[in-house]
């Protein structure tokens, strides 16, 4: 079917393998969202009509569909965001869980030093109570032997200098067990304080999608499907107005190696679900699809979307190649992985499955590149 956008590094057959029933939903969704063109020679998805129209169904709740639409979009966007600052904290959780047991074995190893410091001081202290408790200073200045005043001077300096570094040795190794007990207490705050963002976050987006849900079990079977092809219209007339911009008329990038295994990992997940904080391989949020696609193409990056955004270098549009991925929206909650042909591949929203989209379907805030 010419409908589908072409995927680098033969993709497409890794989607092909999937039985029967979601191959043909996956056309069937790409049919509307895609349809081949040419621009400066090269394929590009451009928006093919979805079906008209059916006939107005009786309102929810005294509300248009449209409008039951637009609010449960509204409620996933929040949990989006909501789901992002969880992830984040999760992340900042782990790492300052990982520095406090790495704190925690520099002070065992601390104690073990000025355990072993304080064993060779007091062996010390046992070998001058040997020598009659006389100083070794004193004991060599009543030497009646010139050879062996000048000997023991020697080696009185060179124990004197051994003290002396022990000592000071012992002194570094206590201030530093000091600062490790600060920054533990330091990290330990900071941990409390991403646990508590972390439920939060958790107690919001389990809100957010308990409303959208409630909204969305209020419909008939027949609006739910209604519903679906209301969502499916205005990806549709997004990517249209997107498409008319020109905006794929110069992109012509490929992939990197490293990028089509990425797009190889992204798209091999199609129709699995979206699920929030979820980094495989069952499930995915958005982020996670992306992270794990990398981190399968040997390329660690952030956890997060508005992380991805911060710290992966940004490029322009126009140099778009796949495995790239696209930022959305203005507060950067929602990724998604070029694959070529105006098309990315993202994990949606709650109740819906990792799938191929326009690229251009949601409000673009930047492309990044995790391969620069």
């Amino acid at each position: 079917m010419r409908g589908l956008a072409r995927v680098p590094g033969g993709t497409m057959g890794a989607v092909r393998r999937r039985r029967g029933a979601s191959s043909l939903v996956l056309l069937c969704t790409m049919a509307i969202l895609t349809a081949p063109g040419l621009a400066t020679g090269m394929a590009h998805a451009a928006p093919v009509a979805p079906a008209a129209p059916a006939a107005p169904l009786p309102e929810p709740g005294g509300k248009s569909l449209e409008q039951v639409r637009k609010e449960i979009e509204e409620l996933y966007r929040q949990a989006g965001t909501a789901t992002d600052a969880y992830n984040l904290a999760e992340a900042e959780t782990k790492a300052q869980s990982n520095k406090i047991v790495e704190i925690a074995n520099a002070v065992v190893a601390g104690k073990e030093k000025i355990a072993t410091l304080k064993n060779r001081a007091g062996a010390a202290a046992r070998a001058q109570y040997r020598a009659g408790g006389m100083p070794p200073g004193a004991q060599l200045a009543l030497s009646d032997d010139p050879n062996h005043y000048l000997d023991g001077a020697g080696r009185l300096r060179q124990g004197e200098k051994a003290t002396s570094g022990m000592l000071s040795e012992l002194d570094r190794t206590q201030a530093d067990l000091q600062r490790y007990a600060e920054e533990a207490s330091e990290r330990w705050a900071t941990l409390e304080a991403n646990r508590v963002k972390s439920e939060d976050s958790k107690k919001q987006i389990e809100e957010k999608i308990k409303a959208a849900e409630e909204l969305e079990s209020k419909l008939e079977a027949e609006e739910k499907a209604r519903l679906i092809q209301l969502e499916q219209e205005a990806q549709y007339k997004a990517q249209t107005a997107w498409l008319s911009t020109g905006a794929m008329k110069d992109v012509k990038g490929t992939a990197t190696d490293a990028g089509k295994r990425a797009v190889q990992f992204a798209t091999a997940q199609i129709g699995k679900p979206y699920k929030w904080g979820a980094v495989g391989p069952a499930s995915f949020d958005c982020s996670g699809l992306t992270s794990q696609a990398w981190l399968a193409a040997g390329r660690g990056i952030p956890r997060t979307s508005q992380e991805q955004l911060r710290l992966l270098p940004k490029v322009a549009l126009k140099d778009m190649r796949p495995g790239d991925l696209i930022i959305y929206f203005d507060d950067a909650t929602h990724v998604g992985m070029y694959v070529g042909d105006g098309a990315m591949v993202h994990a949606p929203r709650p109740g819906r499955n990792v799938t191929l989209a326009g690229a251009g379907s949601m409000p673009i805030k930047a492309v990044v590149r995790p391969d620069a």
